[in-house]
Order: structure tokens, then sequence, then C-alpha cells
């Protein structure tokens, strides 16, 4: 009945995941390639966890 009022994880996961984008720009623009390598791993573990909770949601709907 009031699931409009419950938060949705997989919007708060793409929130995260477009502000880690933009902090990997930043630093592959500073030159520091060793850690915009981790950044960038960290972003495709978030989206691999994106993409499982859309499917999981598939299968409920």
């Amino acid at each position: 009945m009031f699931a409009f009022f419950k938060s949705d994880p997989i919007k708060k996961l793409e929130s995260k995941r477009l502000k880690m984008l933009e902090e990997a720009m930043h630093i592959q623009r500073s030159g520091d390639l060793k850690k915009y390598a981790f950044h960038m791993e960290a972003i495709v573990k978030l989206e691999k966890e994106i993409e499982a909770l859309q499917k999981s949601n598939n299968r409920v709907d």
C-alpha cells in the first residue's frame, strides 16, 4: 500500500555510480592512473550489483 514511501535501492546505487564516474574522470585527468584503475574496478562491481538487483526485480514483477 505504501510502497511509494520506500526508497529504491537501484536509484541510490545509480546515483552513487554516477558520482564515482565523475570522481574517476578527475582522477584520470590528474594523471594518477593506478588510483583510477582501482576506482574503475569499484565502479564495475557496483554496476554488477545494480544489474543483479534489476534482474531480481524483474523476476518478482
